[in-house]
């Protein structure tokens, strides 16, 4: 497992990686590109996938993120992020518990929790998330059947709740940098908005530049 100076992390620009909605393209390409345009967390997550592949993914990703310096973390699979030397994991209610895995990790690994509700939130910030991933935000597809999207108050909310970092995820888009700013989050996660593009490095930037101006108008 890598050990970064700190397990803060910059949430700015979040990318998840997501093989469906690149449509054949090779993720290499669309991170490369995706990094270029200003991405500051590579997540990489395809529950499809078996752990032998996934790691190969993950091997064939991490020269890309160490390049940019910019952490690589793994999507539920523990047993993968500490195989390949990723930077941390990702978990949801369903996964391992936050306490196992960074007994497995150790204490320089990257552990992020998820949250749909002040209450998730308070849980993973007790088990010992460094970060949470809140939403989701609006309707996505690849959230079908989840919680109610929270908009901007309930990310506010839940925001207000805790006080480790938060990234907001679910359906966000460039339009929305102001509303996450507002909110007080440090950032967005997207999937689809930049894997799906015909220019995912154009995709990020522009995503990157929102941010970075709602920041700004802070």
């Amino acid at each position: 497992m890598a050990e970064l100076e700190s397990r803060s992390i910059d949430l700015t620009l979040y990318l998840v990686t997501d093989s469906a909605a690149a449509a054949g393209r090779s993720m290499e390409t669309i991170v490369a590109d995706a990094l270029d345009g200003g991405v500051t967390v590579v997540q990489v997550r395809d529950k499809a996938l078996p752990a032998g592949d996934l790691a190969d993914l993950c091997r064939r990703l991490l020269p890309l993120t160490r390049g940019a310096k910019v952490p690589l973390i793994v999507n539920d699979r523990v047993d993968v992020a500490r195989a390949v030397g990723a930077d941390g994991v990702h978990l949801g209610g369903g996964d391992l518990p936050l306490a196992e895995a960074r007994r497995v990790l150790g204490q320089g690994a990257v552990i992020g929790g998820t949250a749909a509700s002040e209450a998730m939130a308070r849980a993973a910030a007790a088990a010992g998330a460094d970060y949470l991933g809140v939403g989701p935000f609006r309707a996505t597809p690849t959230k079908t059947g989840h919680a109610t999207p929270l908009g901007e108050e309930g990310l506010a909310r839940i925001v207000r709740s805790v006080e480790l970092p938060v990234v907001a995820i679910g359906g966000l888009e460039a339009a929305d940098a102001g509303s996450v700013v507002r909110a007080g989050a440090r950032g967005m996660a997207v999937a689809r908005a930049v894997c799906a593009a015909e220019e995912p490095g154009r995709a990020a930037a522009e995503l990157r530049a929102a941010l970075d101006g709602a920041g700004e108008q802070r």
